[in-house]
């Protein structure tokens, strides 16, 4: 494998030139330069330098102090366009989760505390000379994750590069060091350690960046890491799961929210519910994603107009689409494949998804808001307020999804009456 050769933004070089000239050694460094070594697009460019804080913050007119304490920057070009620039830093103490550091006047120090050799890889802009004491870049040609240093230690000072080495083997399609990887296995009893923030950001970041999270979601599964975070997907079968990532695969990167309610689909209610609170995600996040898993199937292309609505009510009219997505891709990836009777040909998934499309563009009433009748106008036509109106908008909105026709005031005027003589009229306001 022949590497690309680098190149660097012009503010690159103008901020590495800038402190050169005033006397600080200064180098790009981590995920852009590992990214254009791959040949892929390189990110945000970071920078490491033997200047402090202070010092940058006098060099530079707009700064954006980030995070001075541990020797972070911002360096704004004329663009507006923000570089972070960060202290040479060496570890002091960890314990698993954070660690204590103190700046360092050696680019080594800083590339020594990284994780991965991939990504302790410096390169200079003006000098266009790469540092590489870890065999990074052999690594990076041989297809290989391997720590920086002794594997054991590594994890021991931050568990989440467990899952971290996940991400990375699964997103650049490495093979995991066989030290590295049996190093893995035994730290990931401590995962439970770190907070559910870390670890839900890390399985955003495959859900949404990785082409192709399948890769390091079975790392997940292989390593342990799933039983121990994950236990709710843990238990399904190797059928059931391959089968599930393969649909997770068929959906874009972008939409990580879509792709987790992908593997959450066939999990209980109450198994999703636990998985997405201990993930600590948003409620609107934790309800959207839930609904979107436990959604029923689309109704078919021979299914009655009224079941059409009726689905379109229940599930709500804004999540067709995602429901849809995830039907199409669970669909792709069975047929062909799977011979059971409950295969479904993805051409009848479409023909079901334009279906509903169709229906809903003839902006049908689907839900209690869409009436053209509401609770002033139950207290107009003499009824008390009370709990049954709810009950008796919800039995209007029954009518009217079976008979559309039936959503216009008069009508459900003297459908109310109807519904109130069948109730002996118990509601209604003594004259």
């Amino acid at each position: 494998m022949t590497l690309p050769r680098l190149s660097a933004p012009p503010a690159v070089r103008w901020i590495t030139r800038t402190l050169e000239d005033a006397g600080y050694e200064t180098w790009a460094v981590g995920g852009a330069v590992r990214n254009v070594l791959l040949g892929r697009p390189a990110g945000d460019w970071d920078l490491t330098t033997r200047a402090r804080p202070e010092d940058m913050r006098r060099l530079f007119r707009r700064t954006v102090p980030l995070g001075v304490e541990h020797g972070t920057v911002g360096v704004l070009a004329s663009d507006g366009v923000m570089f972070e620039v960060t202290t040479f830093r060496r570890d002091v103490e960890t314990d698993g989760r954070h660690a204590v550091v103190a700046f360092a006047d050696a680019v080594e120090d800083d590339l020594g505390r990284r994780d991965f050799t991939i990504n302790a890889i410096a390169w200079h802009a003006l000098r266009e000379t790469l540092l590489d004491p870890y065999g990074g870049v052999e690594d990076l040609k041989a297809g290989v994750l391997r720590c920086v240093g002794g594997p054991e230690r590594r994890f021991a000072e931050d568990f989440l590069r467990v899952l971290r080495a996940c991400r990375f083997a699964g997103r650049f399609g490495l093979d995991v060091e066989p030290e590295t990887w049996h190093a893995m296995m035994a730290s990931v009893g401590n995962l439970r350690h770190l907070s559910a923030e870390r670890i839900r950001e890390e399985l955003v970041k495959i859900l949404d960046g990785d082409p192709v999270p399948s890769r390091a979601l079975g790392l997940y599964r292989s390593s342990g890491i799933m039983g121990a975070l994950y236990p709710e997907l843990a238990g399904r079968s190797d059928d059931a799961w391959t089968a599930s990532l393969d649909a997770v695969d068929r959906l874009p990167p972008g939409r990580p929210m879509l792709r987790l309610a992908m593997l959450l689909r066939g999990l209980d209610a109450r198994s999703v519910a636990q998985l997405l609170v201990r993930l600590r995600l948003s409620n609107v996040q934790t309800e959207e994603t839930a609904m979107r898993a436990g959604a029923p199937p689309l109704p078919t292309a021979t299914t009655s107009d009224a079941d059409v609505r009726r689905w379109l009510s229940r599930v709500g009219p804004r999540r067709l689409t995602a429901v849809a997505r995830l039907e199409l891709a669970a669909a792709r990836s069975r047929w062909g494949k799977d011979a059971s009777a409950d295969a479904v040909d993805p051409a009848s998934v479409v023909a079901a998804w334009r279906r509903a499309r169709a229906i809903l563009s003839e902006l049908p009433a689907l839900e209690v808001k869409d009436l053209a009748l509401d609770g002033r106008d139950l207290i107009r036509l003499g009824l008390r307020p009370g709990p049954e109106f709810r009950r008796i908008l919800e039995d209007l909105l029954e009518r009217v999804l079976d008979e559309p026709d039936l959503n216009r005031k008069e009508r459900l005027e003297a459908e109310v009456a109807t519904l109130v003589d069948a109730d002996g009229g118990e509601t209604v306001q003594d004259g």
